[in-house]
């Protein structure tokens, strides 16, 4: 197994749900586990529900599930859905959360680069949502795609939500305040892309209850032709782009959600 590229117990904490997670937080507008393009979870779920041709009774993997947005929505709608995540801390909330809202969904504490090994061939479908993937070195990345196609049936699905290289370069600018709340409570990122390996590479301050720390986050980028051809070499097939419109990409749409067929 490789070495992380970051600490992610000190990025997945209680600070990251105090500003993304809580009702009165204001979201990100670039950032792993988030999607803004999406203005609810319903809207999310629904395009999942489409592209996937989800039933109900389906299982559903939701590989770095987070705090269980999705996997809930999608548990609620009747799909068996099981959430893996390396953070105890969101999967506390995620199964906080679904009890609340009465919906069944098995939360497994795990790593995508290692899914567990009687799960091959286990789901009907498979989803990695709001930039889950490309936290590893390149090698790793394709090995978790390699896991993803593991655990799919044959004739499963995959869906990968992701940033949208176009529009995200367009937009990032070198540094910016990424969330506020309350009393001077803010997180600030600085960010610094590595044109050679595509990785970009964040510097974090957190300010909340007047004491600060600062934390360091990478993640790999991609365009479309790259990752259809890293999809292709695992052995997908039927691989298309979309916006968070549901319509074809283009340049200007927010996230790439990238759909494929295990044979």
């Amino acid at each position: 197994m490789t070495a992380d590229l970051f600490d992610a117990t000190a990025m997945y904490n209680e600070d990251y749900l105090y500003f993304f997670a809580a009702p009165d937080a204001q979201a990100p507008t670039h950032g792993p586990l988030v999607g803004t393009a999406y203005p609810g979870v319903d809207t999310a779920a629904d395009l999942v529900w489409r592209l996937l041709g989800l039933d109900e009774g389906m299982r559903v993997l939701d590989v770095g599930c987070g705090h269980g947005v999705l996997a809930n929505a999608l548990a609620a709608r009747g799909c068996r859905v099981t959430g893996l995540d390396s953070s105890e801390v969101f999967l506390r909330r995620a199964r906080a959360d679904a009890a609340a809202a009465g919906a069944e969904v098995e939360y497994v504490a795990g790593d995508m680069r290692r899914l567990p090994g009687d799960w091959t061939g286990r789901f009907d479908r498979v989803l990695s949502w709001t930039t889950a993937y490309g936290y590893f070195d390149d090698p790793t990345n394709r090995a978790v795609l390699a896991e993803m196609a593991r655990v799919l049936r044959p004739g499963g699905r995959l869906a990968m939500d992701l940033d949208n290289l176009t529009s995200y370069l367009g937009s990032l600018p070198p540094s910016r305040i990424t969330a506020r709340r309350g009393d001077g409570d803010l997180l600030a990122d600085r960010h610094h892309l590595d044109p050679l390996t595509a990785l970009l590479t964040v510097e974090r301050t957190v300010v909340r209850d007047g004491a600060a720390r600062t934390l360091t986050f990478a993640k790999r980028l991609f365009a479309f032709p790259e990752l259809r051809d890293w999809l292709a070499a695992t052995g997908f097939d039927d691989i298309s782009a979309y916006g968070e419109d549901g319509r074809p990409l283009r340049a200007e749409h927010h996230r790439m959600v990238v759909t494929a067929s295990r044979p």
